[in-house]
């Protein structure tokens, strides 16, 4: 199930293929991995006695808890998010999926990547797409000018690159 961003004023809920692997990867690691050893743990702990007083026994089942919460947000989640594995018609602008070059007033220059709430990570460049900067940047060419609001203030900001992936590459 694809589809091509679209439906402005709904926050969507896209995700890029590599954000959709990355979930699926965490919840078959929790799943198959990280739930039975915990649940192997449990079970030792709890056939040394009484339960009450056994710390081993009593992080065992809180972990298993925060396991099985974890998993059930992420099979829900899956459920309701749209994979963008496409690229968008006019790649001359901004849109789900873009890596985008912004320019300050002074020069500076720093690139994003418009990607999913689930998968933004500032330290990749991954820029939410609900994100103020992201809602701005939307629809914007090369050179368009972006009036931002920040913690410090308005900013403006110009668009110095658009590029996009073709989802082979995303792998």
């Amino acid at each position: 199930m694809s589809k091509a961003p679209g439906n402005a004023g709904v926050r969507p809920r896209y995700i890029t293929p590599d954000g959709e692997r990355a979930l699926r990867d965490e919840l078959q690691y929790l799943w198959k991995v990280k739930r039975p050893e915990v649940t192997q743990a449990v079970r030792e702990a709890a056939a040394l006695g009484d339960r009450s007083e056994n710390a081993e026994y009593i992080y065992g089942k809180k972990q298993l808890r925060e396991i099985d919460r974890r998993v059930r947000f992420l099979s829900k989640r899956l459920d309701e998010l749209t994979v963008v594995d496409r690229l968008p018609d006019d790649r001359n602008k901004v849109f789900f999926g873009a890596w985008v070059t912004v320019e300050d007033e002074e020069g500076a220059e720093q690139t994003y990547r418009l990607v999913g709430a689930d998968e933004f990570d500032l330290t990749k460049g991954y820029l939410s797409i609900n994100s103020p900067l992201a809602r701005a940047l939307i629809g914007k060419r090369l050179d368009d000018e972006v009036n931002v609001r920040t913690p410090e203030g308005w900013r403006t900001l110009f668009v110095a690159g658009i590029r996009y992936q073709t989802p082979a590459d995303d792998k």
